[in-house]
């Protein structure tokens, strides 16, 4: 029986994300099937800094994407932040021991096939629209994700 990681990605937090994404490329290269379900401030972590718009998008929808992170490499720590100098601090302690930032296991994840897919009620409530995500991204339900995670041998809430 193959093997099949489901990571449901909850948090919009770098060090959480970090590890997220270094179980899901470890998990890859283990030839390990991996899914990773993005909801509510998860979805920062898949949300591409290059494509955002407020075309069609109403007063609070507009001031939420204005002031939400733009991007991996946006997300705040979870513990520590201190207005972005925690953040900084352990950005220079990984580079001290030549560990790649969020953004180079993001795009690991994409290229070893790791499966996206961003909650369709979430996005719908953020104003966040598809073409401002990740290409990868596709939008489902919540259906459609614990489908997955049914069929999957290990599942991470995150």
């Amino acid at each position: 029986m193959a093997q099949k990681l489901n990571i449901l990605m909850f948090s919009g937090e770098y060090d959480k994300a970090l590890a997220a994404l270094i179980l899901a490329n470890t998990a890859r290269e283990m030839n390990i099937d991996v899914t990773m379900f993005f909801a509510f401030w998860g979805l920062m972590l898949v949300r591409d800094p290059e494509k955002m718009s407020l075309d069609d998008k109403t007063t609070y929808e507009k001031m939420f994407s204005m002031m939400t992170p733009k991007g991996p490499e946006e997300l705040p720590l979870s513990k520590m932040n201190f207005a972005g100098i925690g953040k900084a601090m352990l950005l220079e302690m990984m580079g001290e021991e030549n560990a790649p930032p969020l953004e180079a296991f993001l795009k690991g994840a994409r290229k070893k096939g790791v499966k996206f897919y961003g909650c369709k009620l979430s996005m719908d409530v953020m104003g966040l629209k598809a073409e401002e995500m990740i290409p990868e991204l596709e939008v489902v339900t919540a259906k459609t994700y614990l489908e997955d995670a049914i069929n999957s041998n290990m599942q991470l809430f995150i």
